[in-house]
């Protein structure tokens, strides 16, 4: 690991009103999230913004609702992440429970379609005979796509979360909470999220007409579909914020109550989770990776076909073909690691060390180049973006960012500067894709360093680490670990709590090739359980005697007892 300067995350205990019952640490922890008083930790759906205060709803309700009352066939067009895929299941699931009677969905294949609602999209969609096309995470950039759609006579409603384009797609109704304008007060909702959002305001209209009545439909409870939308918006990495944290907690609610559809319970099962302790990190690093295993190396409907699964056995059957396929992709990621490192050892790379780096070995899977540009930015703690070969001699690149760095917008930057030069692109401030010629990957390399050199003036990025403070002897305890465990939902712009402290090791060991399991001497004096996980060089670390760590305060579980244990997430030597 990379040496790193440690530094205290400020808080302030000015005019806050925290439940006085609160662990001083976990007041402090949320004192420095912005938390100030107990209806900021209020996780009630109540509490949920208007679905009306979205820009586009009302129009989106008409039609989805005539729809419904007409029996039109609708058709959801999905994304190949997990994402896109909870969203897609959600949009089919709820539209079925309202009474939509003919409702089916459609995946691009990354390989063959590429991203979004593409004009070959569109043409693989005419063969389910659909009248409207329904985009769930994606959609606002598919300008061609739409008109497409539109050109074969078919409605396209557009639901989407990404930043739009300098033209929006000529749809018959958009909702997207980062459009222009839009007042919604959360920027930050997932594709599931604005889908979530768009059935409520759909069962209102519903309502309003009559339907339920006149069919004798039970109006559904659209709670019940929470545990999709808390996997799909912890697995996105989007800014947990107040309105997202509401939805993920409902949802891991349901999950940890044994009330979420098998297809989740499955998912659970085989990552070999505990179902009544899990976490938003759990969403994020087991299950969210074994869905997105199916669109990286196969065909994400597996994906949705497993969340829309009805029965325990065949949710079972499908989540096993999806942890297979995740062992897959670790293989071909670890092969894809070990050349990009010796590329990194190379000369290659030298002159793109100090800002952006990018990285394209011929061969690589275009599935997994996402996954690899987060490794090798967690090495270098620069921005890092890892092309694969596309079609017609091009390259798609899959970029990850560093924080204080909006990677979205230094590629709208490099496409002001140099017009032509991508052939397109999209995403978040972390993450985004893009596609370019083969032929200008040397421009656009160079390009990308310079952009990312001149953001970057003057910032430490990733060679700070930011924690909430040392703790005292008494406060590493299984009490305070089980209160931050607890203290959630923990993720993405709600940082999961981090201390930092020095400790003598006592003894370690390599466990698992890679992680290293440590025995180290905590303030109190006595024996404490640390692990660091997934190591590039474990054995260099069994020597260390004293070491410097940034560590989660973790519950460790074994055999039915529960125990205090550090969870590694970064370390220095001392001695």
């Amino acid at each position: 690991m990379r040496k790193k300067k440690i530094i205290e995350r400020p808080f302030s205990t000015y005019r806050h009103t925290l439940p006085p019952h609160l662990h001083p640490v976990l007041a402090r922890v949320y004192l420095a999230r912005g938390i100030r008083s107990s209806e900021d930790l209020d996780y009630a759906l109540q509490r949920l913004p208007s679905p009306w205060s979205l820009g586009g709803i009302d129009a989106m309700a008409e039609r989805l609702a005539d729809a419904i009352e007409l029996g039109k066939r609708i058709v959801i067009v999905g994304d190949y992440d997990a994402d896109g895929a909870t969203a897609c299941a959600l949009a089919v699931s709820g539209l079925q429970a309202l009474g939509a009677g003919q409702v089916g969905f459609i995946v691009p294949d990354r390989f063959r379609h590429g991203y979004g609602l593409s004009p070959a999209l569109v043409d693989a969609a005419l063969s389910l005979s659909p009248d409207i096309l329904v985009t769930v995470d994606n959609g606002i950039t598919s300008c061609a796509g739409v008109a497409a759609a539109k050109a074969a006579g078919l409605d396209v409603l557009i639901t989407d979360h990404h930043l739009p384009g300098d033209e929006l797609p000529a749809a018959d109704a958009i909702v997207n909470p980062n459009l222009p304008e839009d007042d919604f007060p959360s920027k930050a909702l997932a594709g599931v999220g604005v889908m979530f959002y768009v059935l409520t305001a759909l069962r209102a209209k519903l309502r309003e007409r009559g339907w339920f009545e006149k069919t004798g439909l039970v109006t559904p409870n659209l709670g019940a579909f929470l545990d999709l939308v808390a996997l799909g918006t912890v697995a996105d990495v989007v800014p947990l914020d107040g309105v997202n944290r509401i939805l993920v907690h409902q949802g891991l609610q349901r999950i940890r109550n044994g009330r979420s559809r098998p297809g989740i319970q499955a998912l659970v099962e085989v990552s070999g989770r505990n179902p009544r302790d899990l976490v938003a990190a759990d969403l994020g690093y087991a299950l969210g990776p074994r869905l997105n295993a199916a669109g990286r190396l196969e065909d994400m409907a597996l994906g949705i076909r497993c969340l829309l699964a009805e029965g325990g056995d065949e949710a079972r059957i499908l989540a096993l073909k999806l942890d297979s396929l995740n062992r897959e992709r670790r293989e071909i990621e670890a092969q894809m690691q070990a050349e990009a490192l010796r590329y990194l050892d190379s000369d290659l790379l030298e002159g793109q060390a100090a800002a952006g780096v990018c990285l394209f070995e011929p061969g690589w899977h275009e599935g997994v180049i996402g996954i690899l540009a987060s490794r090798i930015k967690e090495r270098l703690g620069k921005p890092v973006i890892a092309f694969a070969e596309g079609e017609s001699g091009t390259l798609k690149g899959s970029a990850r960012s560093i924080p204080g760095l909006h990677i979205r917008d230094i590629l709208s930057e490099i496409d002001a500067s140099r017009p032509g030069l991508l052939q397109r692109y999209g995403g978040h401030a972390m993450a985004a894709g893009l596609t370019l010629r083969r032929s200008d990957y040397d421009t656009f390399t160079a390009l990308f360093s310079e952009k990312v050199a001149a953001s970057l003036q003057g910032m430490d990025g990733d060679q700070v680490i930011t924690t909430d403070g040392i703790l005292s002897a008494d406060d590493i305890s299984l009490g305070l670990a089980e209160s931050l465990r607890k203290g959630g939902p923990w993720g993405q712009g709600f940082p999961e709590p981090l201390f930092y402290g020095d400790f003598p090791v006592i003894k370690s060991r390599i466990v698992g090739e890679r992680h290293l399991k440590m025995t180290l001497r905590s303030p109190a004096g006595f024996p404490l359980d640390a692990i660091a996980f997934a190591l590039e060089d474990p054995v260099s670390w069994l020597s260390c005697a004293q070491m410097r760590l940034a560590y989660q305060l973790d519950v460790n579980e074994y055999r039915e007892r529960r125990s205090v244990q550090l969870k590694v997430d970064y370390m220095e030597p001392l001695r």
